[in-house]
């Protein structure tokens, strides 16, 4: 099982320092952001592709281009300014995530979103992943929806699947799909008093005894089904950003993962 860190597991710790956590962790795989940090618009793409190279880990993905499925305004230039640093720094993927806020998005504007950003990424080596959001106000909230999309625009390689423990358990997902996903993203809600339906972002913490989510099931059903890729923690909570010792929460739940499987 590999493991990989997104930096909002610990966006107070600057990226070379976090380059250099996540190594020692055992994680040679992370994700840098354009949210939190904002490392795109805080660093040059070559000096961000240098730091990763001297701290020996590979930059998975960016996150993330949103929202990728209304592809109107100045999305298209923004979905070219991010592929163009992505491919400058050596990342080797953009997050794709749908709009968020209540307003339902036609199938055939997602396929259309994706036939538009396909040669962007195929001309720059790049792979583009799908993250369905499942909350109640996601225009595209199952893999099974990305994936009709994503098959109809066809189906070359160039996108796959994001899952998202914490968005599986949100849409209600009983199907995986480890054969189409190329990256997890792996975070805990323990909160009790929580109903699924309210379940935000914030509410996101470090996978640990109390999770809510079913993480472990679900990790256990990517790996029987043949996932081979890694998983990459990315807690949201404030109580987590502000931890005084980050790097010693993540190892507690490397462990507790570890010892779950």
């Amino acid at each position: 099982m590999r493991f990989a860190m997104n930096h909002i597991a610990a966006p107070k710790v600057a990226l070379v320092e976090f380059f250099e956590m996540a190594k020692r962790l055992g994680s040679t795989e992370v994700e840098i952001r354009n949210d939190l940090p904002d490392v795109m618009s805080s660093w040059k793409a070559a000096d961000v592709k240098s730091a990763a190279e001297d701290a020996g880990v590979t930059i998975l993905s960016i996150n993330a281009l949103y929202p990728f499925n209304v592809w109107s305004g100045d999305l298209p230039a923004k979905a070219e300014k991010m592929a163009d640093y992505a491919a400058a720094c050596g990342a080797k993927a953009l997050v794709m995530c749908p709009l968020n806020e209540g307003r339902a998005v036609a199938h055939s504007q997602v396929v259309a979103a994706l036939d538009a950003i396909k040669p962007m990424l195929k001309s720059r080596g790049l792979m583009g992943l799908v993250e369905p959001l499942g909350f109640p106000v996601s225009s595209l909230r199952t893999k099974k929806e990305a994936i009709a999309a994503i098959t109809e625009a066809g189906d070359d390689g160039t996108f796959r699947l994001l899952h998202d423990t914490f968005h599986h358990h949100l849409a209600g997902e009983t199907e995986f799909y480890p054969q189409r996903t190329a990256l997890v993203h792996i975070s805990g809600v323990n909160d009790p008093g929580l109903l699924v339906g309210g379940m935000l972002d914030a509410h996101r913490v470090l996978v640990d005894a109390q999770d809510r989510l079913e993480n472990l099931p679900q990790i256990k059903a990517l790996l029987a089904g043949g996932y081979a890729g890694p998983f990459s923690f990315e807690p949201f909570a404030t109580e987590v950003h502000d931890l005084a010792d980050p790097e010693a929460a993540l190892a507690e739940s490397i462990a507790f993962v570890k010892a779950g499987l």
